[in-house]
This record gives structure tokens, C-alpha cells and sequence, in this order.
């Protein structure tokens, strides 16, 4: 009875508690309005009750470069496509119950990216920037396999699969790339992704991304691996993308999955996965480009959609009794982000909430560990004074002149978008920027916003990073933590073999030593003594 309470508070989110108001509404909500909102939303989580089941199934959705600021912004965007004002709105992932805020920072950088950030993520340990599956102790770009074999990570991905589990993701990235990557990879540069792009002093230290994909474990293991990047497997696919690496080996790594895995599917569009016998089919993989899948805003029928992805990837993977990990990226809200494209990016979020609607319709909550984060955010604001409905792709306006566009509500610190505004056909000082609400390509997809420093690529931002859960021990997503915390949190949740779980008590199995590494709270000596004694204490316990 208790779970089922939990599950109907759990859901009452997901239909629309709150009203919303038309585009030009300018009669707004009165007093009455706001504490009753108030009163319903205390209620709702009074009511709530920790789930405590085993998180049988654990789905990770991965918003890469999604930032407060751009669900913020994305909140509003997806808003004012249904007609209404847009702040009132709540993405699917903002209705679940357990928030929390994960600390993005690489070991040696302040902002991070996405490899080291994919490690924290998936293997609990933080590491160095652009460095995949290896602990700090390694050197980025620098291969030495004596050293790397001794600190290279285990990752939720490897846990998952030796307690039985099915695993697999979905990118709209290359499935070599950087996120995906930090399921599966160990490598000292995140762009070694085919063998032509690592050094020739290194090519007997290391193999290429792609082949640790599919020859070694966990990655050979994986029942679903859905994304981009057929030009890295080898896999004959046009339009070649020139910034990214092509095999030079000859090998065809996608034909030599398929012979790995005879009751395998390789497909390469839309209507050869919708064509798939599930019930007979024992792996997917699916390469839908040569490098990454184009924005959903431009791509065509037959590329599937992330939902398309993501609905038949857990198809496949609940066949397993014993439950699943998937890992799910909407990859491409960053690199719209990195160009500018604000349009793109918030299209490419409200995709990513379509993805984890078409999970939540195929899963049970219960049993379920839902968690929505994001590895990183971007140099990306949300500013001005623009009235309640204003278009959040529009302007926001000087307050003494309140009918004249002014400049873009939404804008960038750095990046490309400098050039693209800045006029160079006038000697008035007063005469930077040309007229935003005169530029014609502003309605296109493709539109480069405002930025306030040029930059061939937009940085990513450092601040902290939302966390979104529900499900079995999604209460234990609260507060302000590091990013390497929410694989502990997936492993309790889910009992993984040897890892310590609410299945197990004892909590005297772990896959490291207490003295393993520099570790600023245990260098004293009296530190080191109480921790040993207060363990030998809960082991006598238990």
C-alpha cells in the first residue's frame, strides 16, 4: 500500500497540477492563486515516501552542456510551443521529487569537459580533463601502459553486467564520444577514437576508442549501442566529417560485431530499427551517420529520434530478468551551445524530455531508478527584463524605451556569435552591433547568437549541474555533492555485485583500499585510527 501512495504522488506531477497562462495573458495570478499553488505543492511532498525497493532497472539520461540556465530557458521554450506563457511550465524531469546539485570540476580544471565528467558520472572517480576511464594519476595525451593498466576504473556499465544485468546505450553523438565513451573507454586523450588519431609512438600502448567498443569488455558486452560514428567503426557511411578521424586499418569494426553476435541487428536508419523482432533479436547495434546525428530540427525520416532509440533499447533490454542499465545522452544540446545555436540547443533539450517520456511509459517506478543530469554546463545567460510571455527566443528591452529591441534575451559570454553581430561598416563608437531585430537569418535554424567575446567554440560553464531522480533510493539525490557520487548512489540502488547496498548490511566489500590515494581527510594519523576503529565497530554490529 505504501509503495503504491508513493507511486501516486510520484506521478501527480506528470499531470499538470499547475494552470497555465495564454502567450499575451496580462492579467496574471492573484494571491488566492500562489498559496493555494503553495498549499498543493507542500502536500504533495508531505505525502511522499521514500522508495525503498532494489532499483531492479537504472535508466541515466544525459542532457550533455545542459545547464540551469538552459533548462531555465528550455523550460520556457517547450512552454510557449504548447501556447502558453512559458515560465509556468515544468519539463517532465522537474516534476520528479529528489533534486540535488553535482560539482562538475575535473581533478586539474575548474570547468571541466565531458570525458572527465563522463568518468565521475559512470565510475565514481573524479580524473583529469579530457581523460576517459583512468583515475589522476594518469597523464592526459600521454600513454604509459604500465601506468594506465594499474589506474584504469571500473564503471556502473561493468558492475551492471557482472550482477547479471542488461546494459546499452543511445547517443545522438558518436557512440565513441566523449560521454559514451566513459561507460566502456580507457584512454589518456578522449580524440583517440580511431587508430589514425593516436600518436604512432602510443599505437602498441592503447587501441583506439572504437575498437575497446566492441573487442573488449564491457564494451563487447553491451545489448544496445545506438548513435553516430560509423566513419570510426570503419562502417562505409557518407558524408565523411573532415574534424573527426577515419579509420585507417581497414578494418570494418561494425561487420565484425555482427559476426561477434549472430542473433545480433546492425541497422543504419530508422525503418530498418522499427523493423526489428525484439523477441528474437539479441543485440542492437544501430549507426544512423558517419559522425554525429544531425539536430532534430534538420534531420530526416530516416534518422530515428532519440525517443525511437530510447523506446526500442529498453524493448530489447527488458528481456532480462534480472533487469537493465541503459544510458541515455542528447548530446547535441552541447555542441549547439558551442556554435551558438541557442534555437538548436533547447530544441535538441526538448527532445531529450521526449526521450524520457517515452521511458516512463514503458518502465514501472517502482522498480525503476530514474536519474536526469547533465556532465556539464555552458557559457550561456538568460538576462535583461523581458515582460512575463515574452518570446524566449526574442529581445529584451532597455527599461526607459520598453517598445524598442534592445538585445537578445538569451546570449553567450564567448564564442562565434561575436563576429556574426558585430558591425564593422561604421566609425560611431556608439555603433558596435548591428540592429538585432534587423538581422534575417534570426528564424532559421542555424541563427548565431550574441556573444560577448569571440571564440571559434563556446566554452563550456563550471557551475553546478541539476540532478533529477525517482524511483527506488532516488531520496538519497539531495543536496550538493560531488559528480563522482551519483554512481555510488545507482550501485546502493541497485545491489551491484561486491559494491555496498542497502541488500547488504555489512558494507565490508569494497573494490578499494582505505589508504589507495592522497586523500586530504585521511592523512592524519588519528584520523586513520578512528575511521578503523569506527569500522571494526559497524562490522561487530552487523
Amino acid at each position: 500500500m505504501k509503495q503504491l501512495v508513493v507511486l501516486i504522488c510520484s506521478m501527480l506531477g506528470f499531470v499538470g497540477l499547475a494552470s497555465t497562462l495564454p502567450r499575451e495573458a496580462t492579467d496574471y495570478e492573484d494571491m488566492s492563486f500562489w498559496l493555494k499553488s503553495g498549499q498543493e505543492n507542500l502536500r504533495r511532498n508531505l505525502a511522499y515516501r521514500n522508495n525503498e525497493n532494489r532499483a531492479k532497472n537504472t535508466i541515466i539520461f544525459i542532457g550533455d552542456g545542459m545547464g540551469i540556465s538552459t533548462i531555465t530557458a528550455g523550460r520556457i521554450y517547450k512552454g510557449q510551443m504548447k501556447g502558453s506563457t512559458g515560465e509556468e511550465y515544468k519539463l517532465a524531469f522537474e516534476k520528479f521529487p529528489n533534486t540535488g546539485f553535482a560539482k562538475t570540476y575535473n581533478t586539474d580544471k575548474q570547468v571541466p569537459d565531458s570525458a572527465g565528467t563522463a568518468t565521475a558520472i559512470f565510475s565514481g572517480v573524479k580524473c583529469r580533463y579530457k581523460v576517459i576511464g583512468l583515475d589522476t594519476k594518469a597523464s592526459f595525451d600521454k600513454c604509459d601502459k604500465h601506468n594506465d593498466e594499474k589506474r584504469k576504473v571500473t564503471t556502473i556499465a561493468d558492475w551492471a553486467q557482472e550482477s547479471g544485468m542488461g546494459t546499452g546505450f543511445v547517443t545522438t553523438t558518436r557512440i565513441t564520444h566523449a560521454t559514451p565513451a566513459g561507460l566502456y573507454a580507457h584512454t589518456n586523450n578522449r580524440d583517440w577514437e580511431c587508430d589514425t588519431s593516436i600518436p604512432k609512438q602510443y599505437k602498441d600502448c592503447v587501441n583506439d576508442i572504437a575498437r575497446q567498443l566492441i573487442e573488449e569488455a564491457p564494451g563487447n558486452k553491451f545489448q544496445v549501442i545506438m548513435g553516430g560514428g560509423a566513419q570510426h567503426l570503419g562502417l562505409p557511411m557518407e558524408p565523411i566529417d573532415p574534424d573527426t578521424c577515419v579509420r585507417g586499418d581497414g578494418q570494418n569494426l561494425a561487420q565484425l560485431w555482427s559476426e561477434n553476435n549472430p542473433d545480433g541487428k546492425l541497422v543504419t536508419d530508422a525503418e530498418q530499427l522499427f523493423s526489428i523482432d525484439v523477441a528474437n533479436t539479441s543485440k542492437i547495434l544501430g549507426v544512423f551517420a558517419a559522425s554525429h546525428l544531425p539536430y532534430h530540427a534538420v534531420k530526416t525520416d530516416q534518422t530515428p529520434s532519440l525517443a525511437n532509440m530510447t523506446t526500442q533499447a529498453i524493448k530489447l533490454l527488458q528481456k532480462n530478468n534480472d533487469g537493465f542499465l541503459l544510458m541515455v545522452e542528447s548530446g547535441r544540446i552541447d555542441m549547439a551551445h558551442h556554435h551558438n545555436y541557442v534555437k538548436l540547443a533547447l530544441r535538441e533539450l526538448s527532445e531529450l524530455e521526449e526521450a524520457i517520456l517515452a521511458a516512463l511509459q514503458q518502465v514501472k517506478l517502482e522498480e525503476t531508478l530514474v536519474i536526469v543530469t547533465a556532465d556539464h554546463s555552458h557559457s550561456f545567460t538568460i538576462n535583461g527584463y523581458p515582460k512575463r510571455g515574452n518570446d524566449i527566443l526574442g529581445f529584451a528591452n532597455d527599461p526607459n524605451k520598453p517598445n524598442v529591441p534592445f538585445y537578445e534575451t538569451l546570449s553567450y559570454i564567448n564564442g562565434p556569435g561575436f563576429f556574426h553581430h558585430r558591425r564593422n561598416d561604421s566609425n560611431n563608437i556608439n555603433e558596435t552591433w548591428r540592429a538585432v531585430e534587423q538581422d534575417e537569418t534570426r528564424d532559421q535554424p542555424f541563427y548565431t547568437s550574441m556573444a560577448g567575446t569571440y571564440l571559434e567554440d563556446e566554452t563550456h560553464g563550471g557551475e553546478d549541474v541539476g540532478v533529477y531522480a525517482i524511483g527506488p533510493y532516488s531520496h538519497l539525490i539531495r543536496g550538493t555533492f560531488e559528480q563522482n557520487y551519483i554512481a555510488h548512489v545507482v550501485a546502493y540502488a541497485a545491489c551491484f555485485k561486491d559494491w555496498p547496498s542497502h541488500c547488504n548490511n555489512a558494507y565490508n566489500r569494497f573494490f578499494y583500499k582505505l589508504t589507495n590515494s592522497v586523500n586530504r581527510t585521511t592523512n592524519s594519523p588519528l584520523l586513520s585510527l578512528f575511521t578503523f576503529v569506527l569500522l571494526l565497530i559497524v562490522l561487530n554490529y552487523n
